[in-house]
């Protein structure tokens, strides 16, 4: 075991583990007496019947409900076997069917559009300037922009009289956000999965076929591109999914957010940071450390997913083997093969336990090879006062528990053919060095 890896874990007699994260320095210990979540693969007992409705309309983000969000940038539909993409929707054609996917401005942003325009002068490109003026040429479109900001002023504290002095002008010129805002929601289709008697039975993204989840990675991939064409002043966009409410969801439906940023942030900072002094630290840290140490889940091809150390919630890990870094620069087997071994782990999980999905991924100016990875956060334990005071995070699951819990069943549904075929636990090559990131630009 290499030098840089030695007591990044460090088992106790009482079956305590201390854990030091490698990348971020983050302590966390499992104490055994604070037990663990199990994973829910059966109708909770609180739980009630739905109303079954055709479209969907439990939240402003079912079919139903189109014109209670902003403007789509962009949707999927599936159409004669094949999937179709459309950019810049018109707003006639907003409810002409129900899109498998859509992309579409968050209507709270949490970096703003004025925050782009005061500090950097942005301005919309002429695309998305184009398609803003094209949108507001016409009624339906234009009564769709202003009753969503008359919506965001409400929900802003703005009383309706205040509302109603706003001149349309004002409010075409906020509808901006709308159309070049660098804050971004990728929402699926269904609230529930086919055929749901329960509110238990969401459709989250486990429940996704596997051609599906595929789509729902390619699009956002598509998302990412398209907001870096459109603001040159764009250095990350950050990824992220919060799965129900207890991980931050605002609406227990299926949907992932991109941010733009213009830095890397901190935590990607010392990632890469620590990859240029230690060009293998992933390896060697990370892919490696797990495999010597029967923490690795599943694995195929391309990707592999263990469980991680050093998280103030139970972990798992999904790297990909590519020795290219950035998500658009990966081959279609090499999203494809990422993407399987990413949904096996949600539909691991299962629709009810709160989860965050993050991506880390080589910014574009960056010239540092990182692996492109993402990692699943079960949100089963609470921060508490201790953890504040001390920077010592008590996680609720001991990482071979959250192996054994997962292993089991990944066996089962690769025998029920609900995720693809790949390699799980003893059956996972785990060669050394897996992870080819480090050969980048090596011919």
């Amino acid at each position: 075991m290499s030098r840089h890896t030695r007591g990044m874990i460090q088992f106790m007699p009482d079956g305590t583990e201390k854990q030091i994260n490698p990348f971020t320095g983050t302590e966390v210990w499992f104490i055994p007496e604070r037990k663990n979540r199990p994973i829910y693969t059966h109708i909770p007992v609180k739980t009630e019947k739905i109303e079954k409705k055709d479209p969907e309309d439990y939240c402003n983000f079912c079919p139903a409900q189109y014109f209670n969000t902003p403007p789509e940038k962009a949707r999927v539909i599936f159409q004669d076997g094949h999937y179709i993409y459309h950019d810049r929707v018109n707003p006639e054609d907003i409810f002409s069917g129900h899109a498998e996917f859509r992309r579409i401005p968050n209507l709270f942003e949490i970096v703003t559009i004025n925050y782009w325009k005061r500090n950097f002068t942005y301005r919309l490109s002429k695309l998305n300037r184009n398609w803003k003026e094209r949108y507001l040429s016409t009624d339906i479109g234009r009564n769709h922009a202003l009753s969503v900001i008359n919506l965001k002023l409400k929900y802003s504290g703005y009383k309706e009289d205040d509302i109603k002095s706003i001149m349309p002008s004002e409010k075409f010129e906020l509808a901006d956000a709308f159309f070049g805002g660098g804050h971004e929601l990728v929402i699926s289709k269904r609230h529930y999965i086919e055929n749901a008697k329960y509110t238990s039975q969401l459709a989250s993204s486990g429940e996704l076929s596997t051609k599906e989840h595929f789509q729902y990675f390619i699009f956002t991939l598509k998302a990412i591109k398209d907001i870096y064409d459109n603001n040159r002043y764009v250095r990350y966009v950050a990824v992220y999914q919060n799965w129900l409410k207890e991980a931050g969801a605002s609406f227990d439906h299926l949907h992932k957010q991109l941010v733009a940023l213009d830095e890397w942030g901190v935590s990607l900072e010392r990632e890469i940071d620590k990859a240029y002094k230690q060009p293998n630290i992933y390896n060697e840290a990370a892919a490696n450390y797990a495999s010597y140490n029967n923490f690795v889940v599943c694995e195929n091809d391309y990707a592999m997913a263990f469980i991680d150390i050093g998280h103030r919630h139970p972990t798992i890990a999904i790297y990909s083997k590519s020795t290219n870094c950035r998500p658009d620069e990966h081959t279609a087997e090499e999203l494809r093969g990422f993407s399987d071994v990413v949904h096996a782990i949600h539909k691991a999980t299962g629709s009810q336990i709160s989860c965050n999905e993050e991506w880390y991924f080589m910014p574009r100016d960056c010239t540092v090879p990182i692996p492109w990875h993402i990692m699943i956060k079960w949100r089963i334990n609470i921060a508490a006062g201790f953890e504040g005071g001390t920077k010592i995070y008590v996680n609720s699951m001991s990482l071979k528990e959250l192996r054994d819990t997962l292993v089991p069943r990944l066996f089962e549904l690769r025998t029920e053919g609900k995720i693809a075929w790949m390699n799980i636990a003893e059956e996972c090559p785990v060669k050394p060095n897996s992870l080819k990131y480090y050969k980048r630009g090596i011919l």
